[in-house]
């Protein structure tokens, strides 16, 4: 890992440039330009708000279109990144026929891509606080290392996806699908604690109630959510235990995503 990320710093200027390609590319002919990266996030805040109305989740203390709002950024975030990640590779097959150099730049490059939109739905976050009159803590020196952590789940997609969808194209188009399923396993439309206090106080599945939590919470988006709300809504400290598994899981993962993503490069180019 280490001379990879040698390998990679050698080859910064490549990356930064097709990073600033793919914003460009992206929005250059788009007649909203780069407000579409605040469209999805709104529109799905909108709408979750609505169906709370009629089903009644308990949010808290916090509003719950602003409790929503700061889920779907570290979840679109990580959905948009590994999916982008996943089909980063077939995307520049001109590219990989050409010339050598690290084929994970192209993974890398589409979760680097999503930084610009993330940080400029932050702008949007800032707004609704002022609204609902919140005030930031000191909490929030936790954001970084939130996003670094949803970073590398979404490289741990991204690298495993990317190698397989060179071999079988169905992957680039299924996996949105499955991420989009997967958001109804994330604390989303609900908060984490509705999740804890069924399971760890109620004990509403019996003697299986703790272990199907420890499962819930092997999903890393369930710790990296709660935990961005907590530290940007509630001003407090993420919940470590629930970030533990998961955490557990990718440290785990990401280091094989990589590994095979590494083993399948040397047939990138006969292949595609």
């Amino acid at each position: 890992m280490i001379q990879a990320s040698k390998s990679l710093y050698g080859y910064r200027e490549l990356l930064i440039a097709l990073a600033w390609k793919n914003i460009t590319v992206r929005y250059k002919q788009a007649y909203l330009g780069i407000a579409w990266a605040i469209v999805k996030p709104l529109t799905l805040m909108l709408i979750f708000t609505l169906v709370k109305s009629f089903v009644g989740i308990d949010s808290g203390n916090i509003p719950y279109p602003i409790l929503t709002f700061a889920a779907l950024m570290p979840w679109t975030f990580f959905q948009e990144s590994a999916s982008e990640g996943v089909t980063s590779v077939v995307g520049n097959a001109n590219l990989i026929k050409k010339i050598y150099f690290p084929r994970e730049i192209f993974p890398l490059t589409a979760v680097v891509t999503k930084l610009v939109e993330l940080g400029i739905n932050f702008f949007i976050l800032a707004g609704l606080m002022v609204w609902y009159q919140m005030m930031p803590s000191i909490y929030m020196l936790w954001v970084p290392l939130i996003i670094l952590y949803t970073l590398l789940a979404a490289l741990t997609v991204a690298f495993v996806g990317a190698a397989i969808n060179v071999y079988y194209r169905d992957v680039g188009t299924a996996l949105p699908v499955l991420l989009s399923l997967l958001m109804y396993a994330s604390p989303v439309i609900y908060p984490l604690h509705l999740v804890k206090e069924k399971l760890l106080v109620h004990q509403a599945a019996g003697e299986w109630s703790n272990t199907l939590y420890t499962l819930y919470t092997l999903n890393p988006l369930a710790g990296i959510i709660d935990a961005f709300q907590s530290v940007v809504l509630r001003n407090e400290a993420p919940d470590v235990a629930a970030m533990i598994p998961g955490m557990i899981l990718i440290a785990i993962l990401l280091p094989l995503s990589y590994a095979f993503f590494k083993r399948a490069e040397s047939y990138f180019a006969d292949v595609i």
